[in-house]
């Protein structure tokens, strides 16, 4: 059984579909990269999974179990989505960090809320030892007690990256997480991707780095206008894409 199955997912505004029939599975341990032009839909496709838009058509389901469907009312309320949201951890392009908050704050953050909300207790000291192994894995033990400003554009990515870790999501999203970098800062951000990917992160990265979803990534996605034109392994897709749209968009990125 996949560990997450999307079907016919699908989302207008108004009078404009931005997605139509989206399917797709993705195994436990997974990296699907998703590619395609500026405005095929791929946002508004990580917003949907991740519950901060609402589709009009389809469902969504993690590990067996029906987290969203268009047809099933009972899945549709708000408190019940708040708790479904948990399945996924959603990395943005523009780092979305607490200004007001160290790097080592900001990942605690998400931790403390969630104690909060389930009325849990967990000792501080907990939270930080947990918070600071992430910033650690993400190589930014020494910049635990900085504030965003005083940090890159390629440090602030990798503190959202561990506080999208904190809360051990099934699912880890990224959309175009290297797009606000300098050329120089990108590089960093790719090898966390890179080494989440090789100790089997299940992740959803969408992505303009066609080199980077070529050799890091195991299954490729390819949209335009909307729809799924071609999915499948990713090099395959890269290297001897099967149809006209796919070629044409590897073409322009000079793959």
């Amino acid at each position: 059984m996949a560990l997450l199955e999307v079907a016919g997912i699908g989302k207008s505004f108004g009078s404009t579909a931005v997605l139509r029939d989206i399917s797709f599975d993705l195994q436990k341990g997974e990296a699907l990269a998703i590619i395609g032009s500026s405005g095929s839909g791929k946002t508004t496709l990580l917003r949907c999974l991740n519950f901060l838009e609402t589709a009009d058509t389809g469902s969504i389901t993690v590990a067996g179990e029906t987290l969203w469907s268009a047809d099933d009312a009972r899945t549709q309320s708000e408190a019940v989505l708040r708790k479904k949201r948990l399945h996924f951890g959603l990395v943005f392009q523009n780092f979305n960090l607490f200004p007001q908050y160290t790097a080592l704050q900001n990942v605690m953050l998400a931790e403390e809320r969630l104690d909060y909300k389930q009325n849990r207790k967990q000792i501080h000291d907990e939270l930080e030892a947990h918070a600071r192994e992430l910033l650690a894995q993400m190589g930014l033990s020494d910049r635990a007690g900085h504030y965003p400003h005083q940090l890159s554009g390629g440090q602030q990515q990798r503190v959202a990256i561990a506080r999208a870790l904190a809360l051990q999501p099934d699912i880890l999203c990224f959309d175009e997480p290297t797009s606000a970098l300098d050329p120089e800062l990108t590089g960093e951000v790719l090898r966390v991707l890179r080494d989440l990917a090789e100790h089997k992160t299940t992740m959803i990265i969408v992505t303009h780095e066609m080199k980077f979803a070529r050799d890091v990534a195991d299954r490729i996605l390819f949209m335009d206008g909307g729809v799924v034109v071609e999915q499948g392994d990713a090099k395959q897709v890269i290297d001897h894409p099967q149809e006209d749209r796919t070629r044409k968009f590897l073409a322009s990125y000079g793959k």
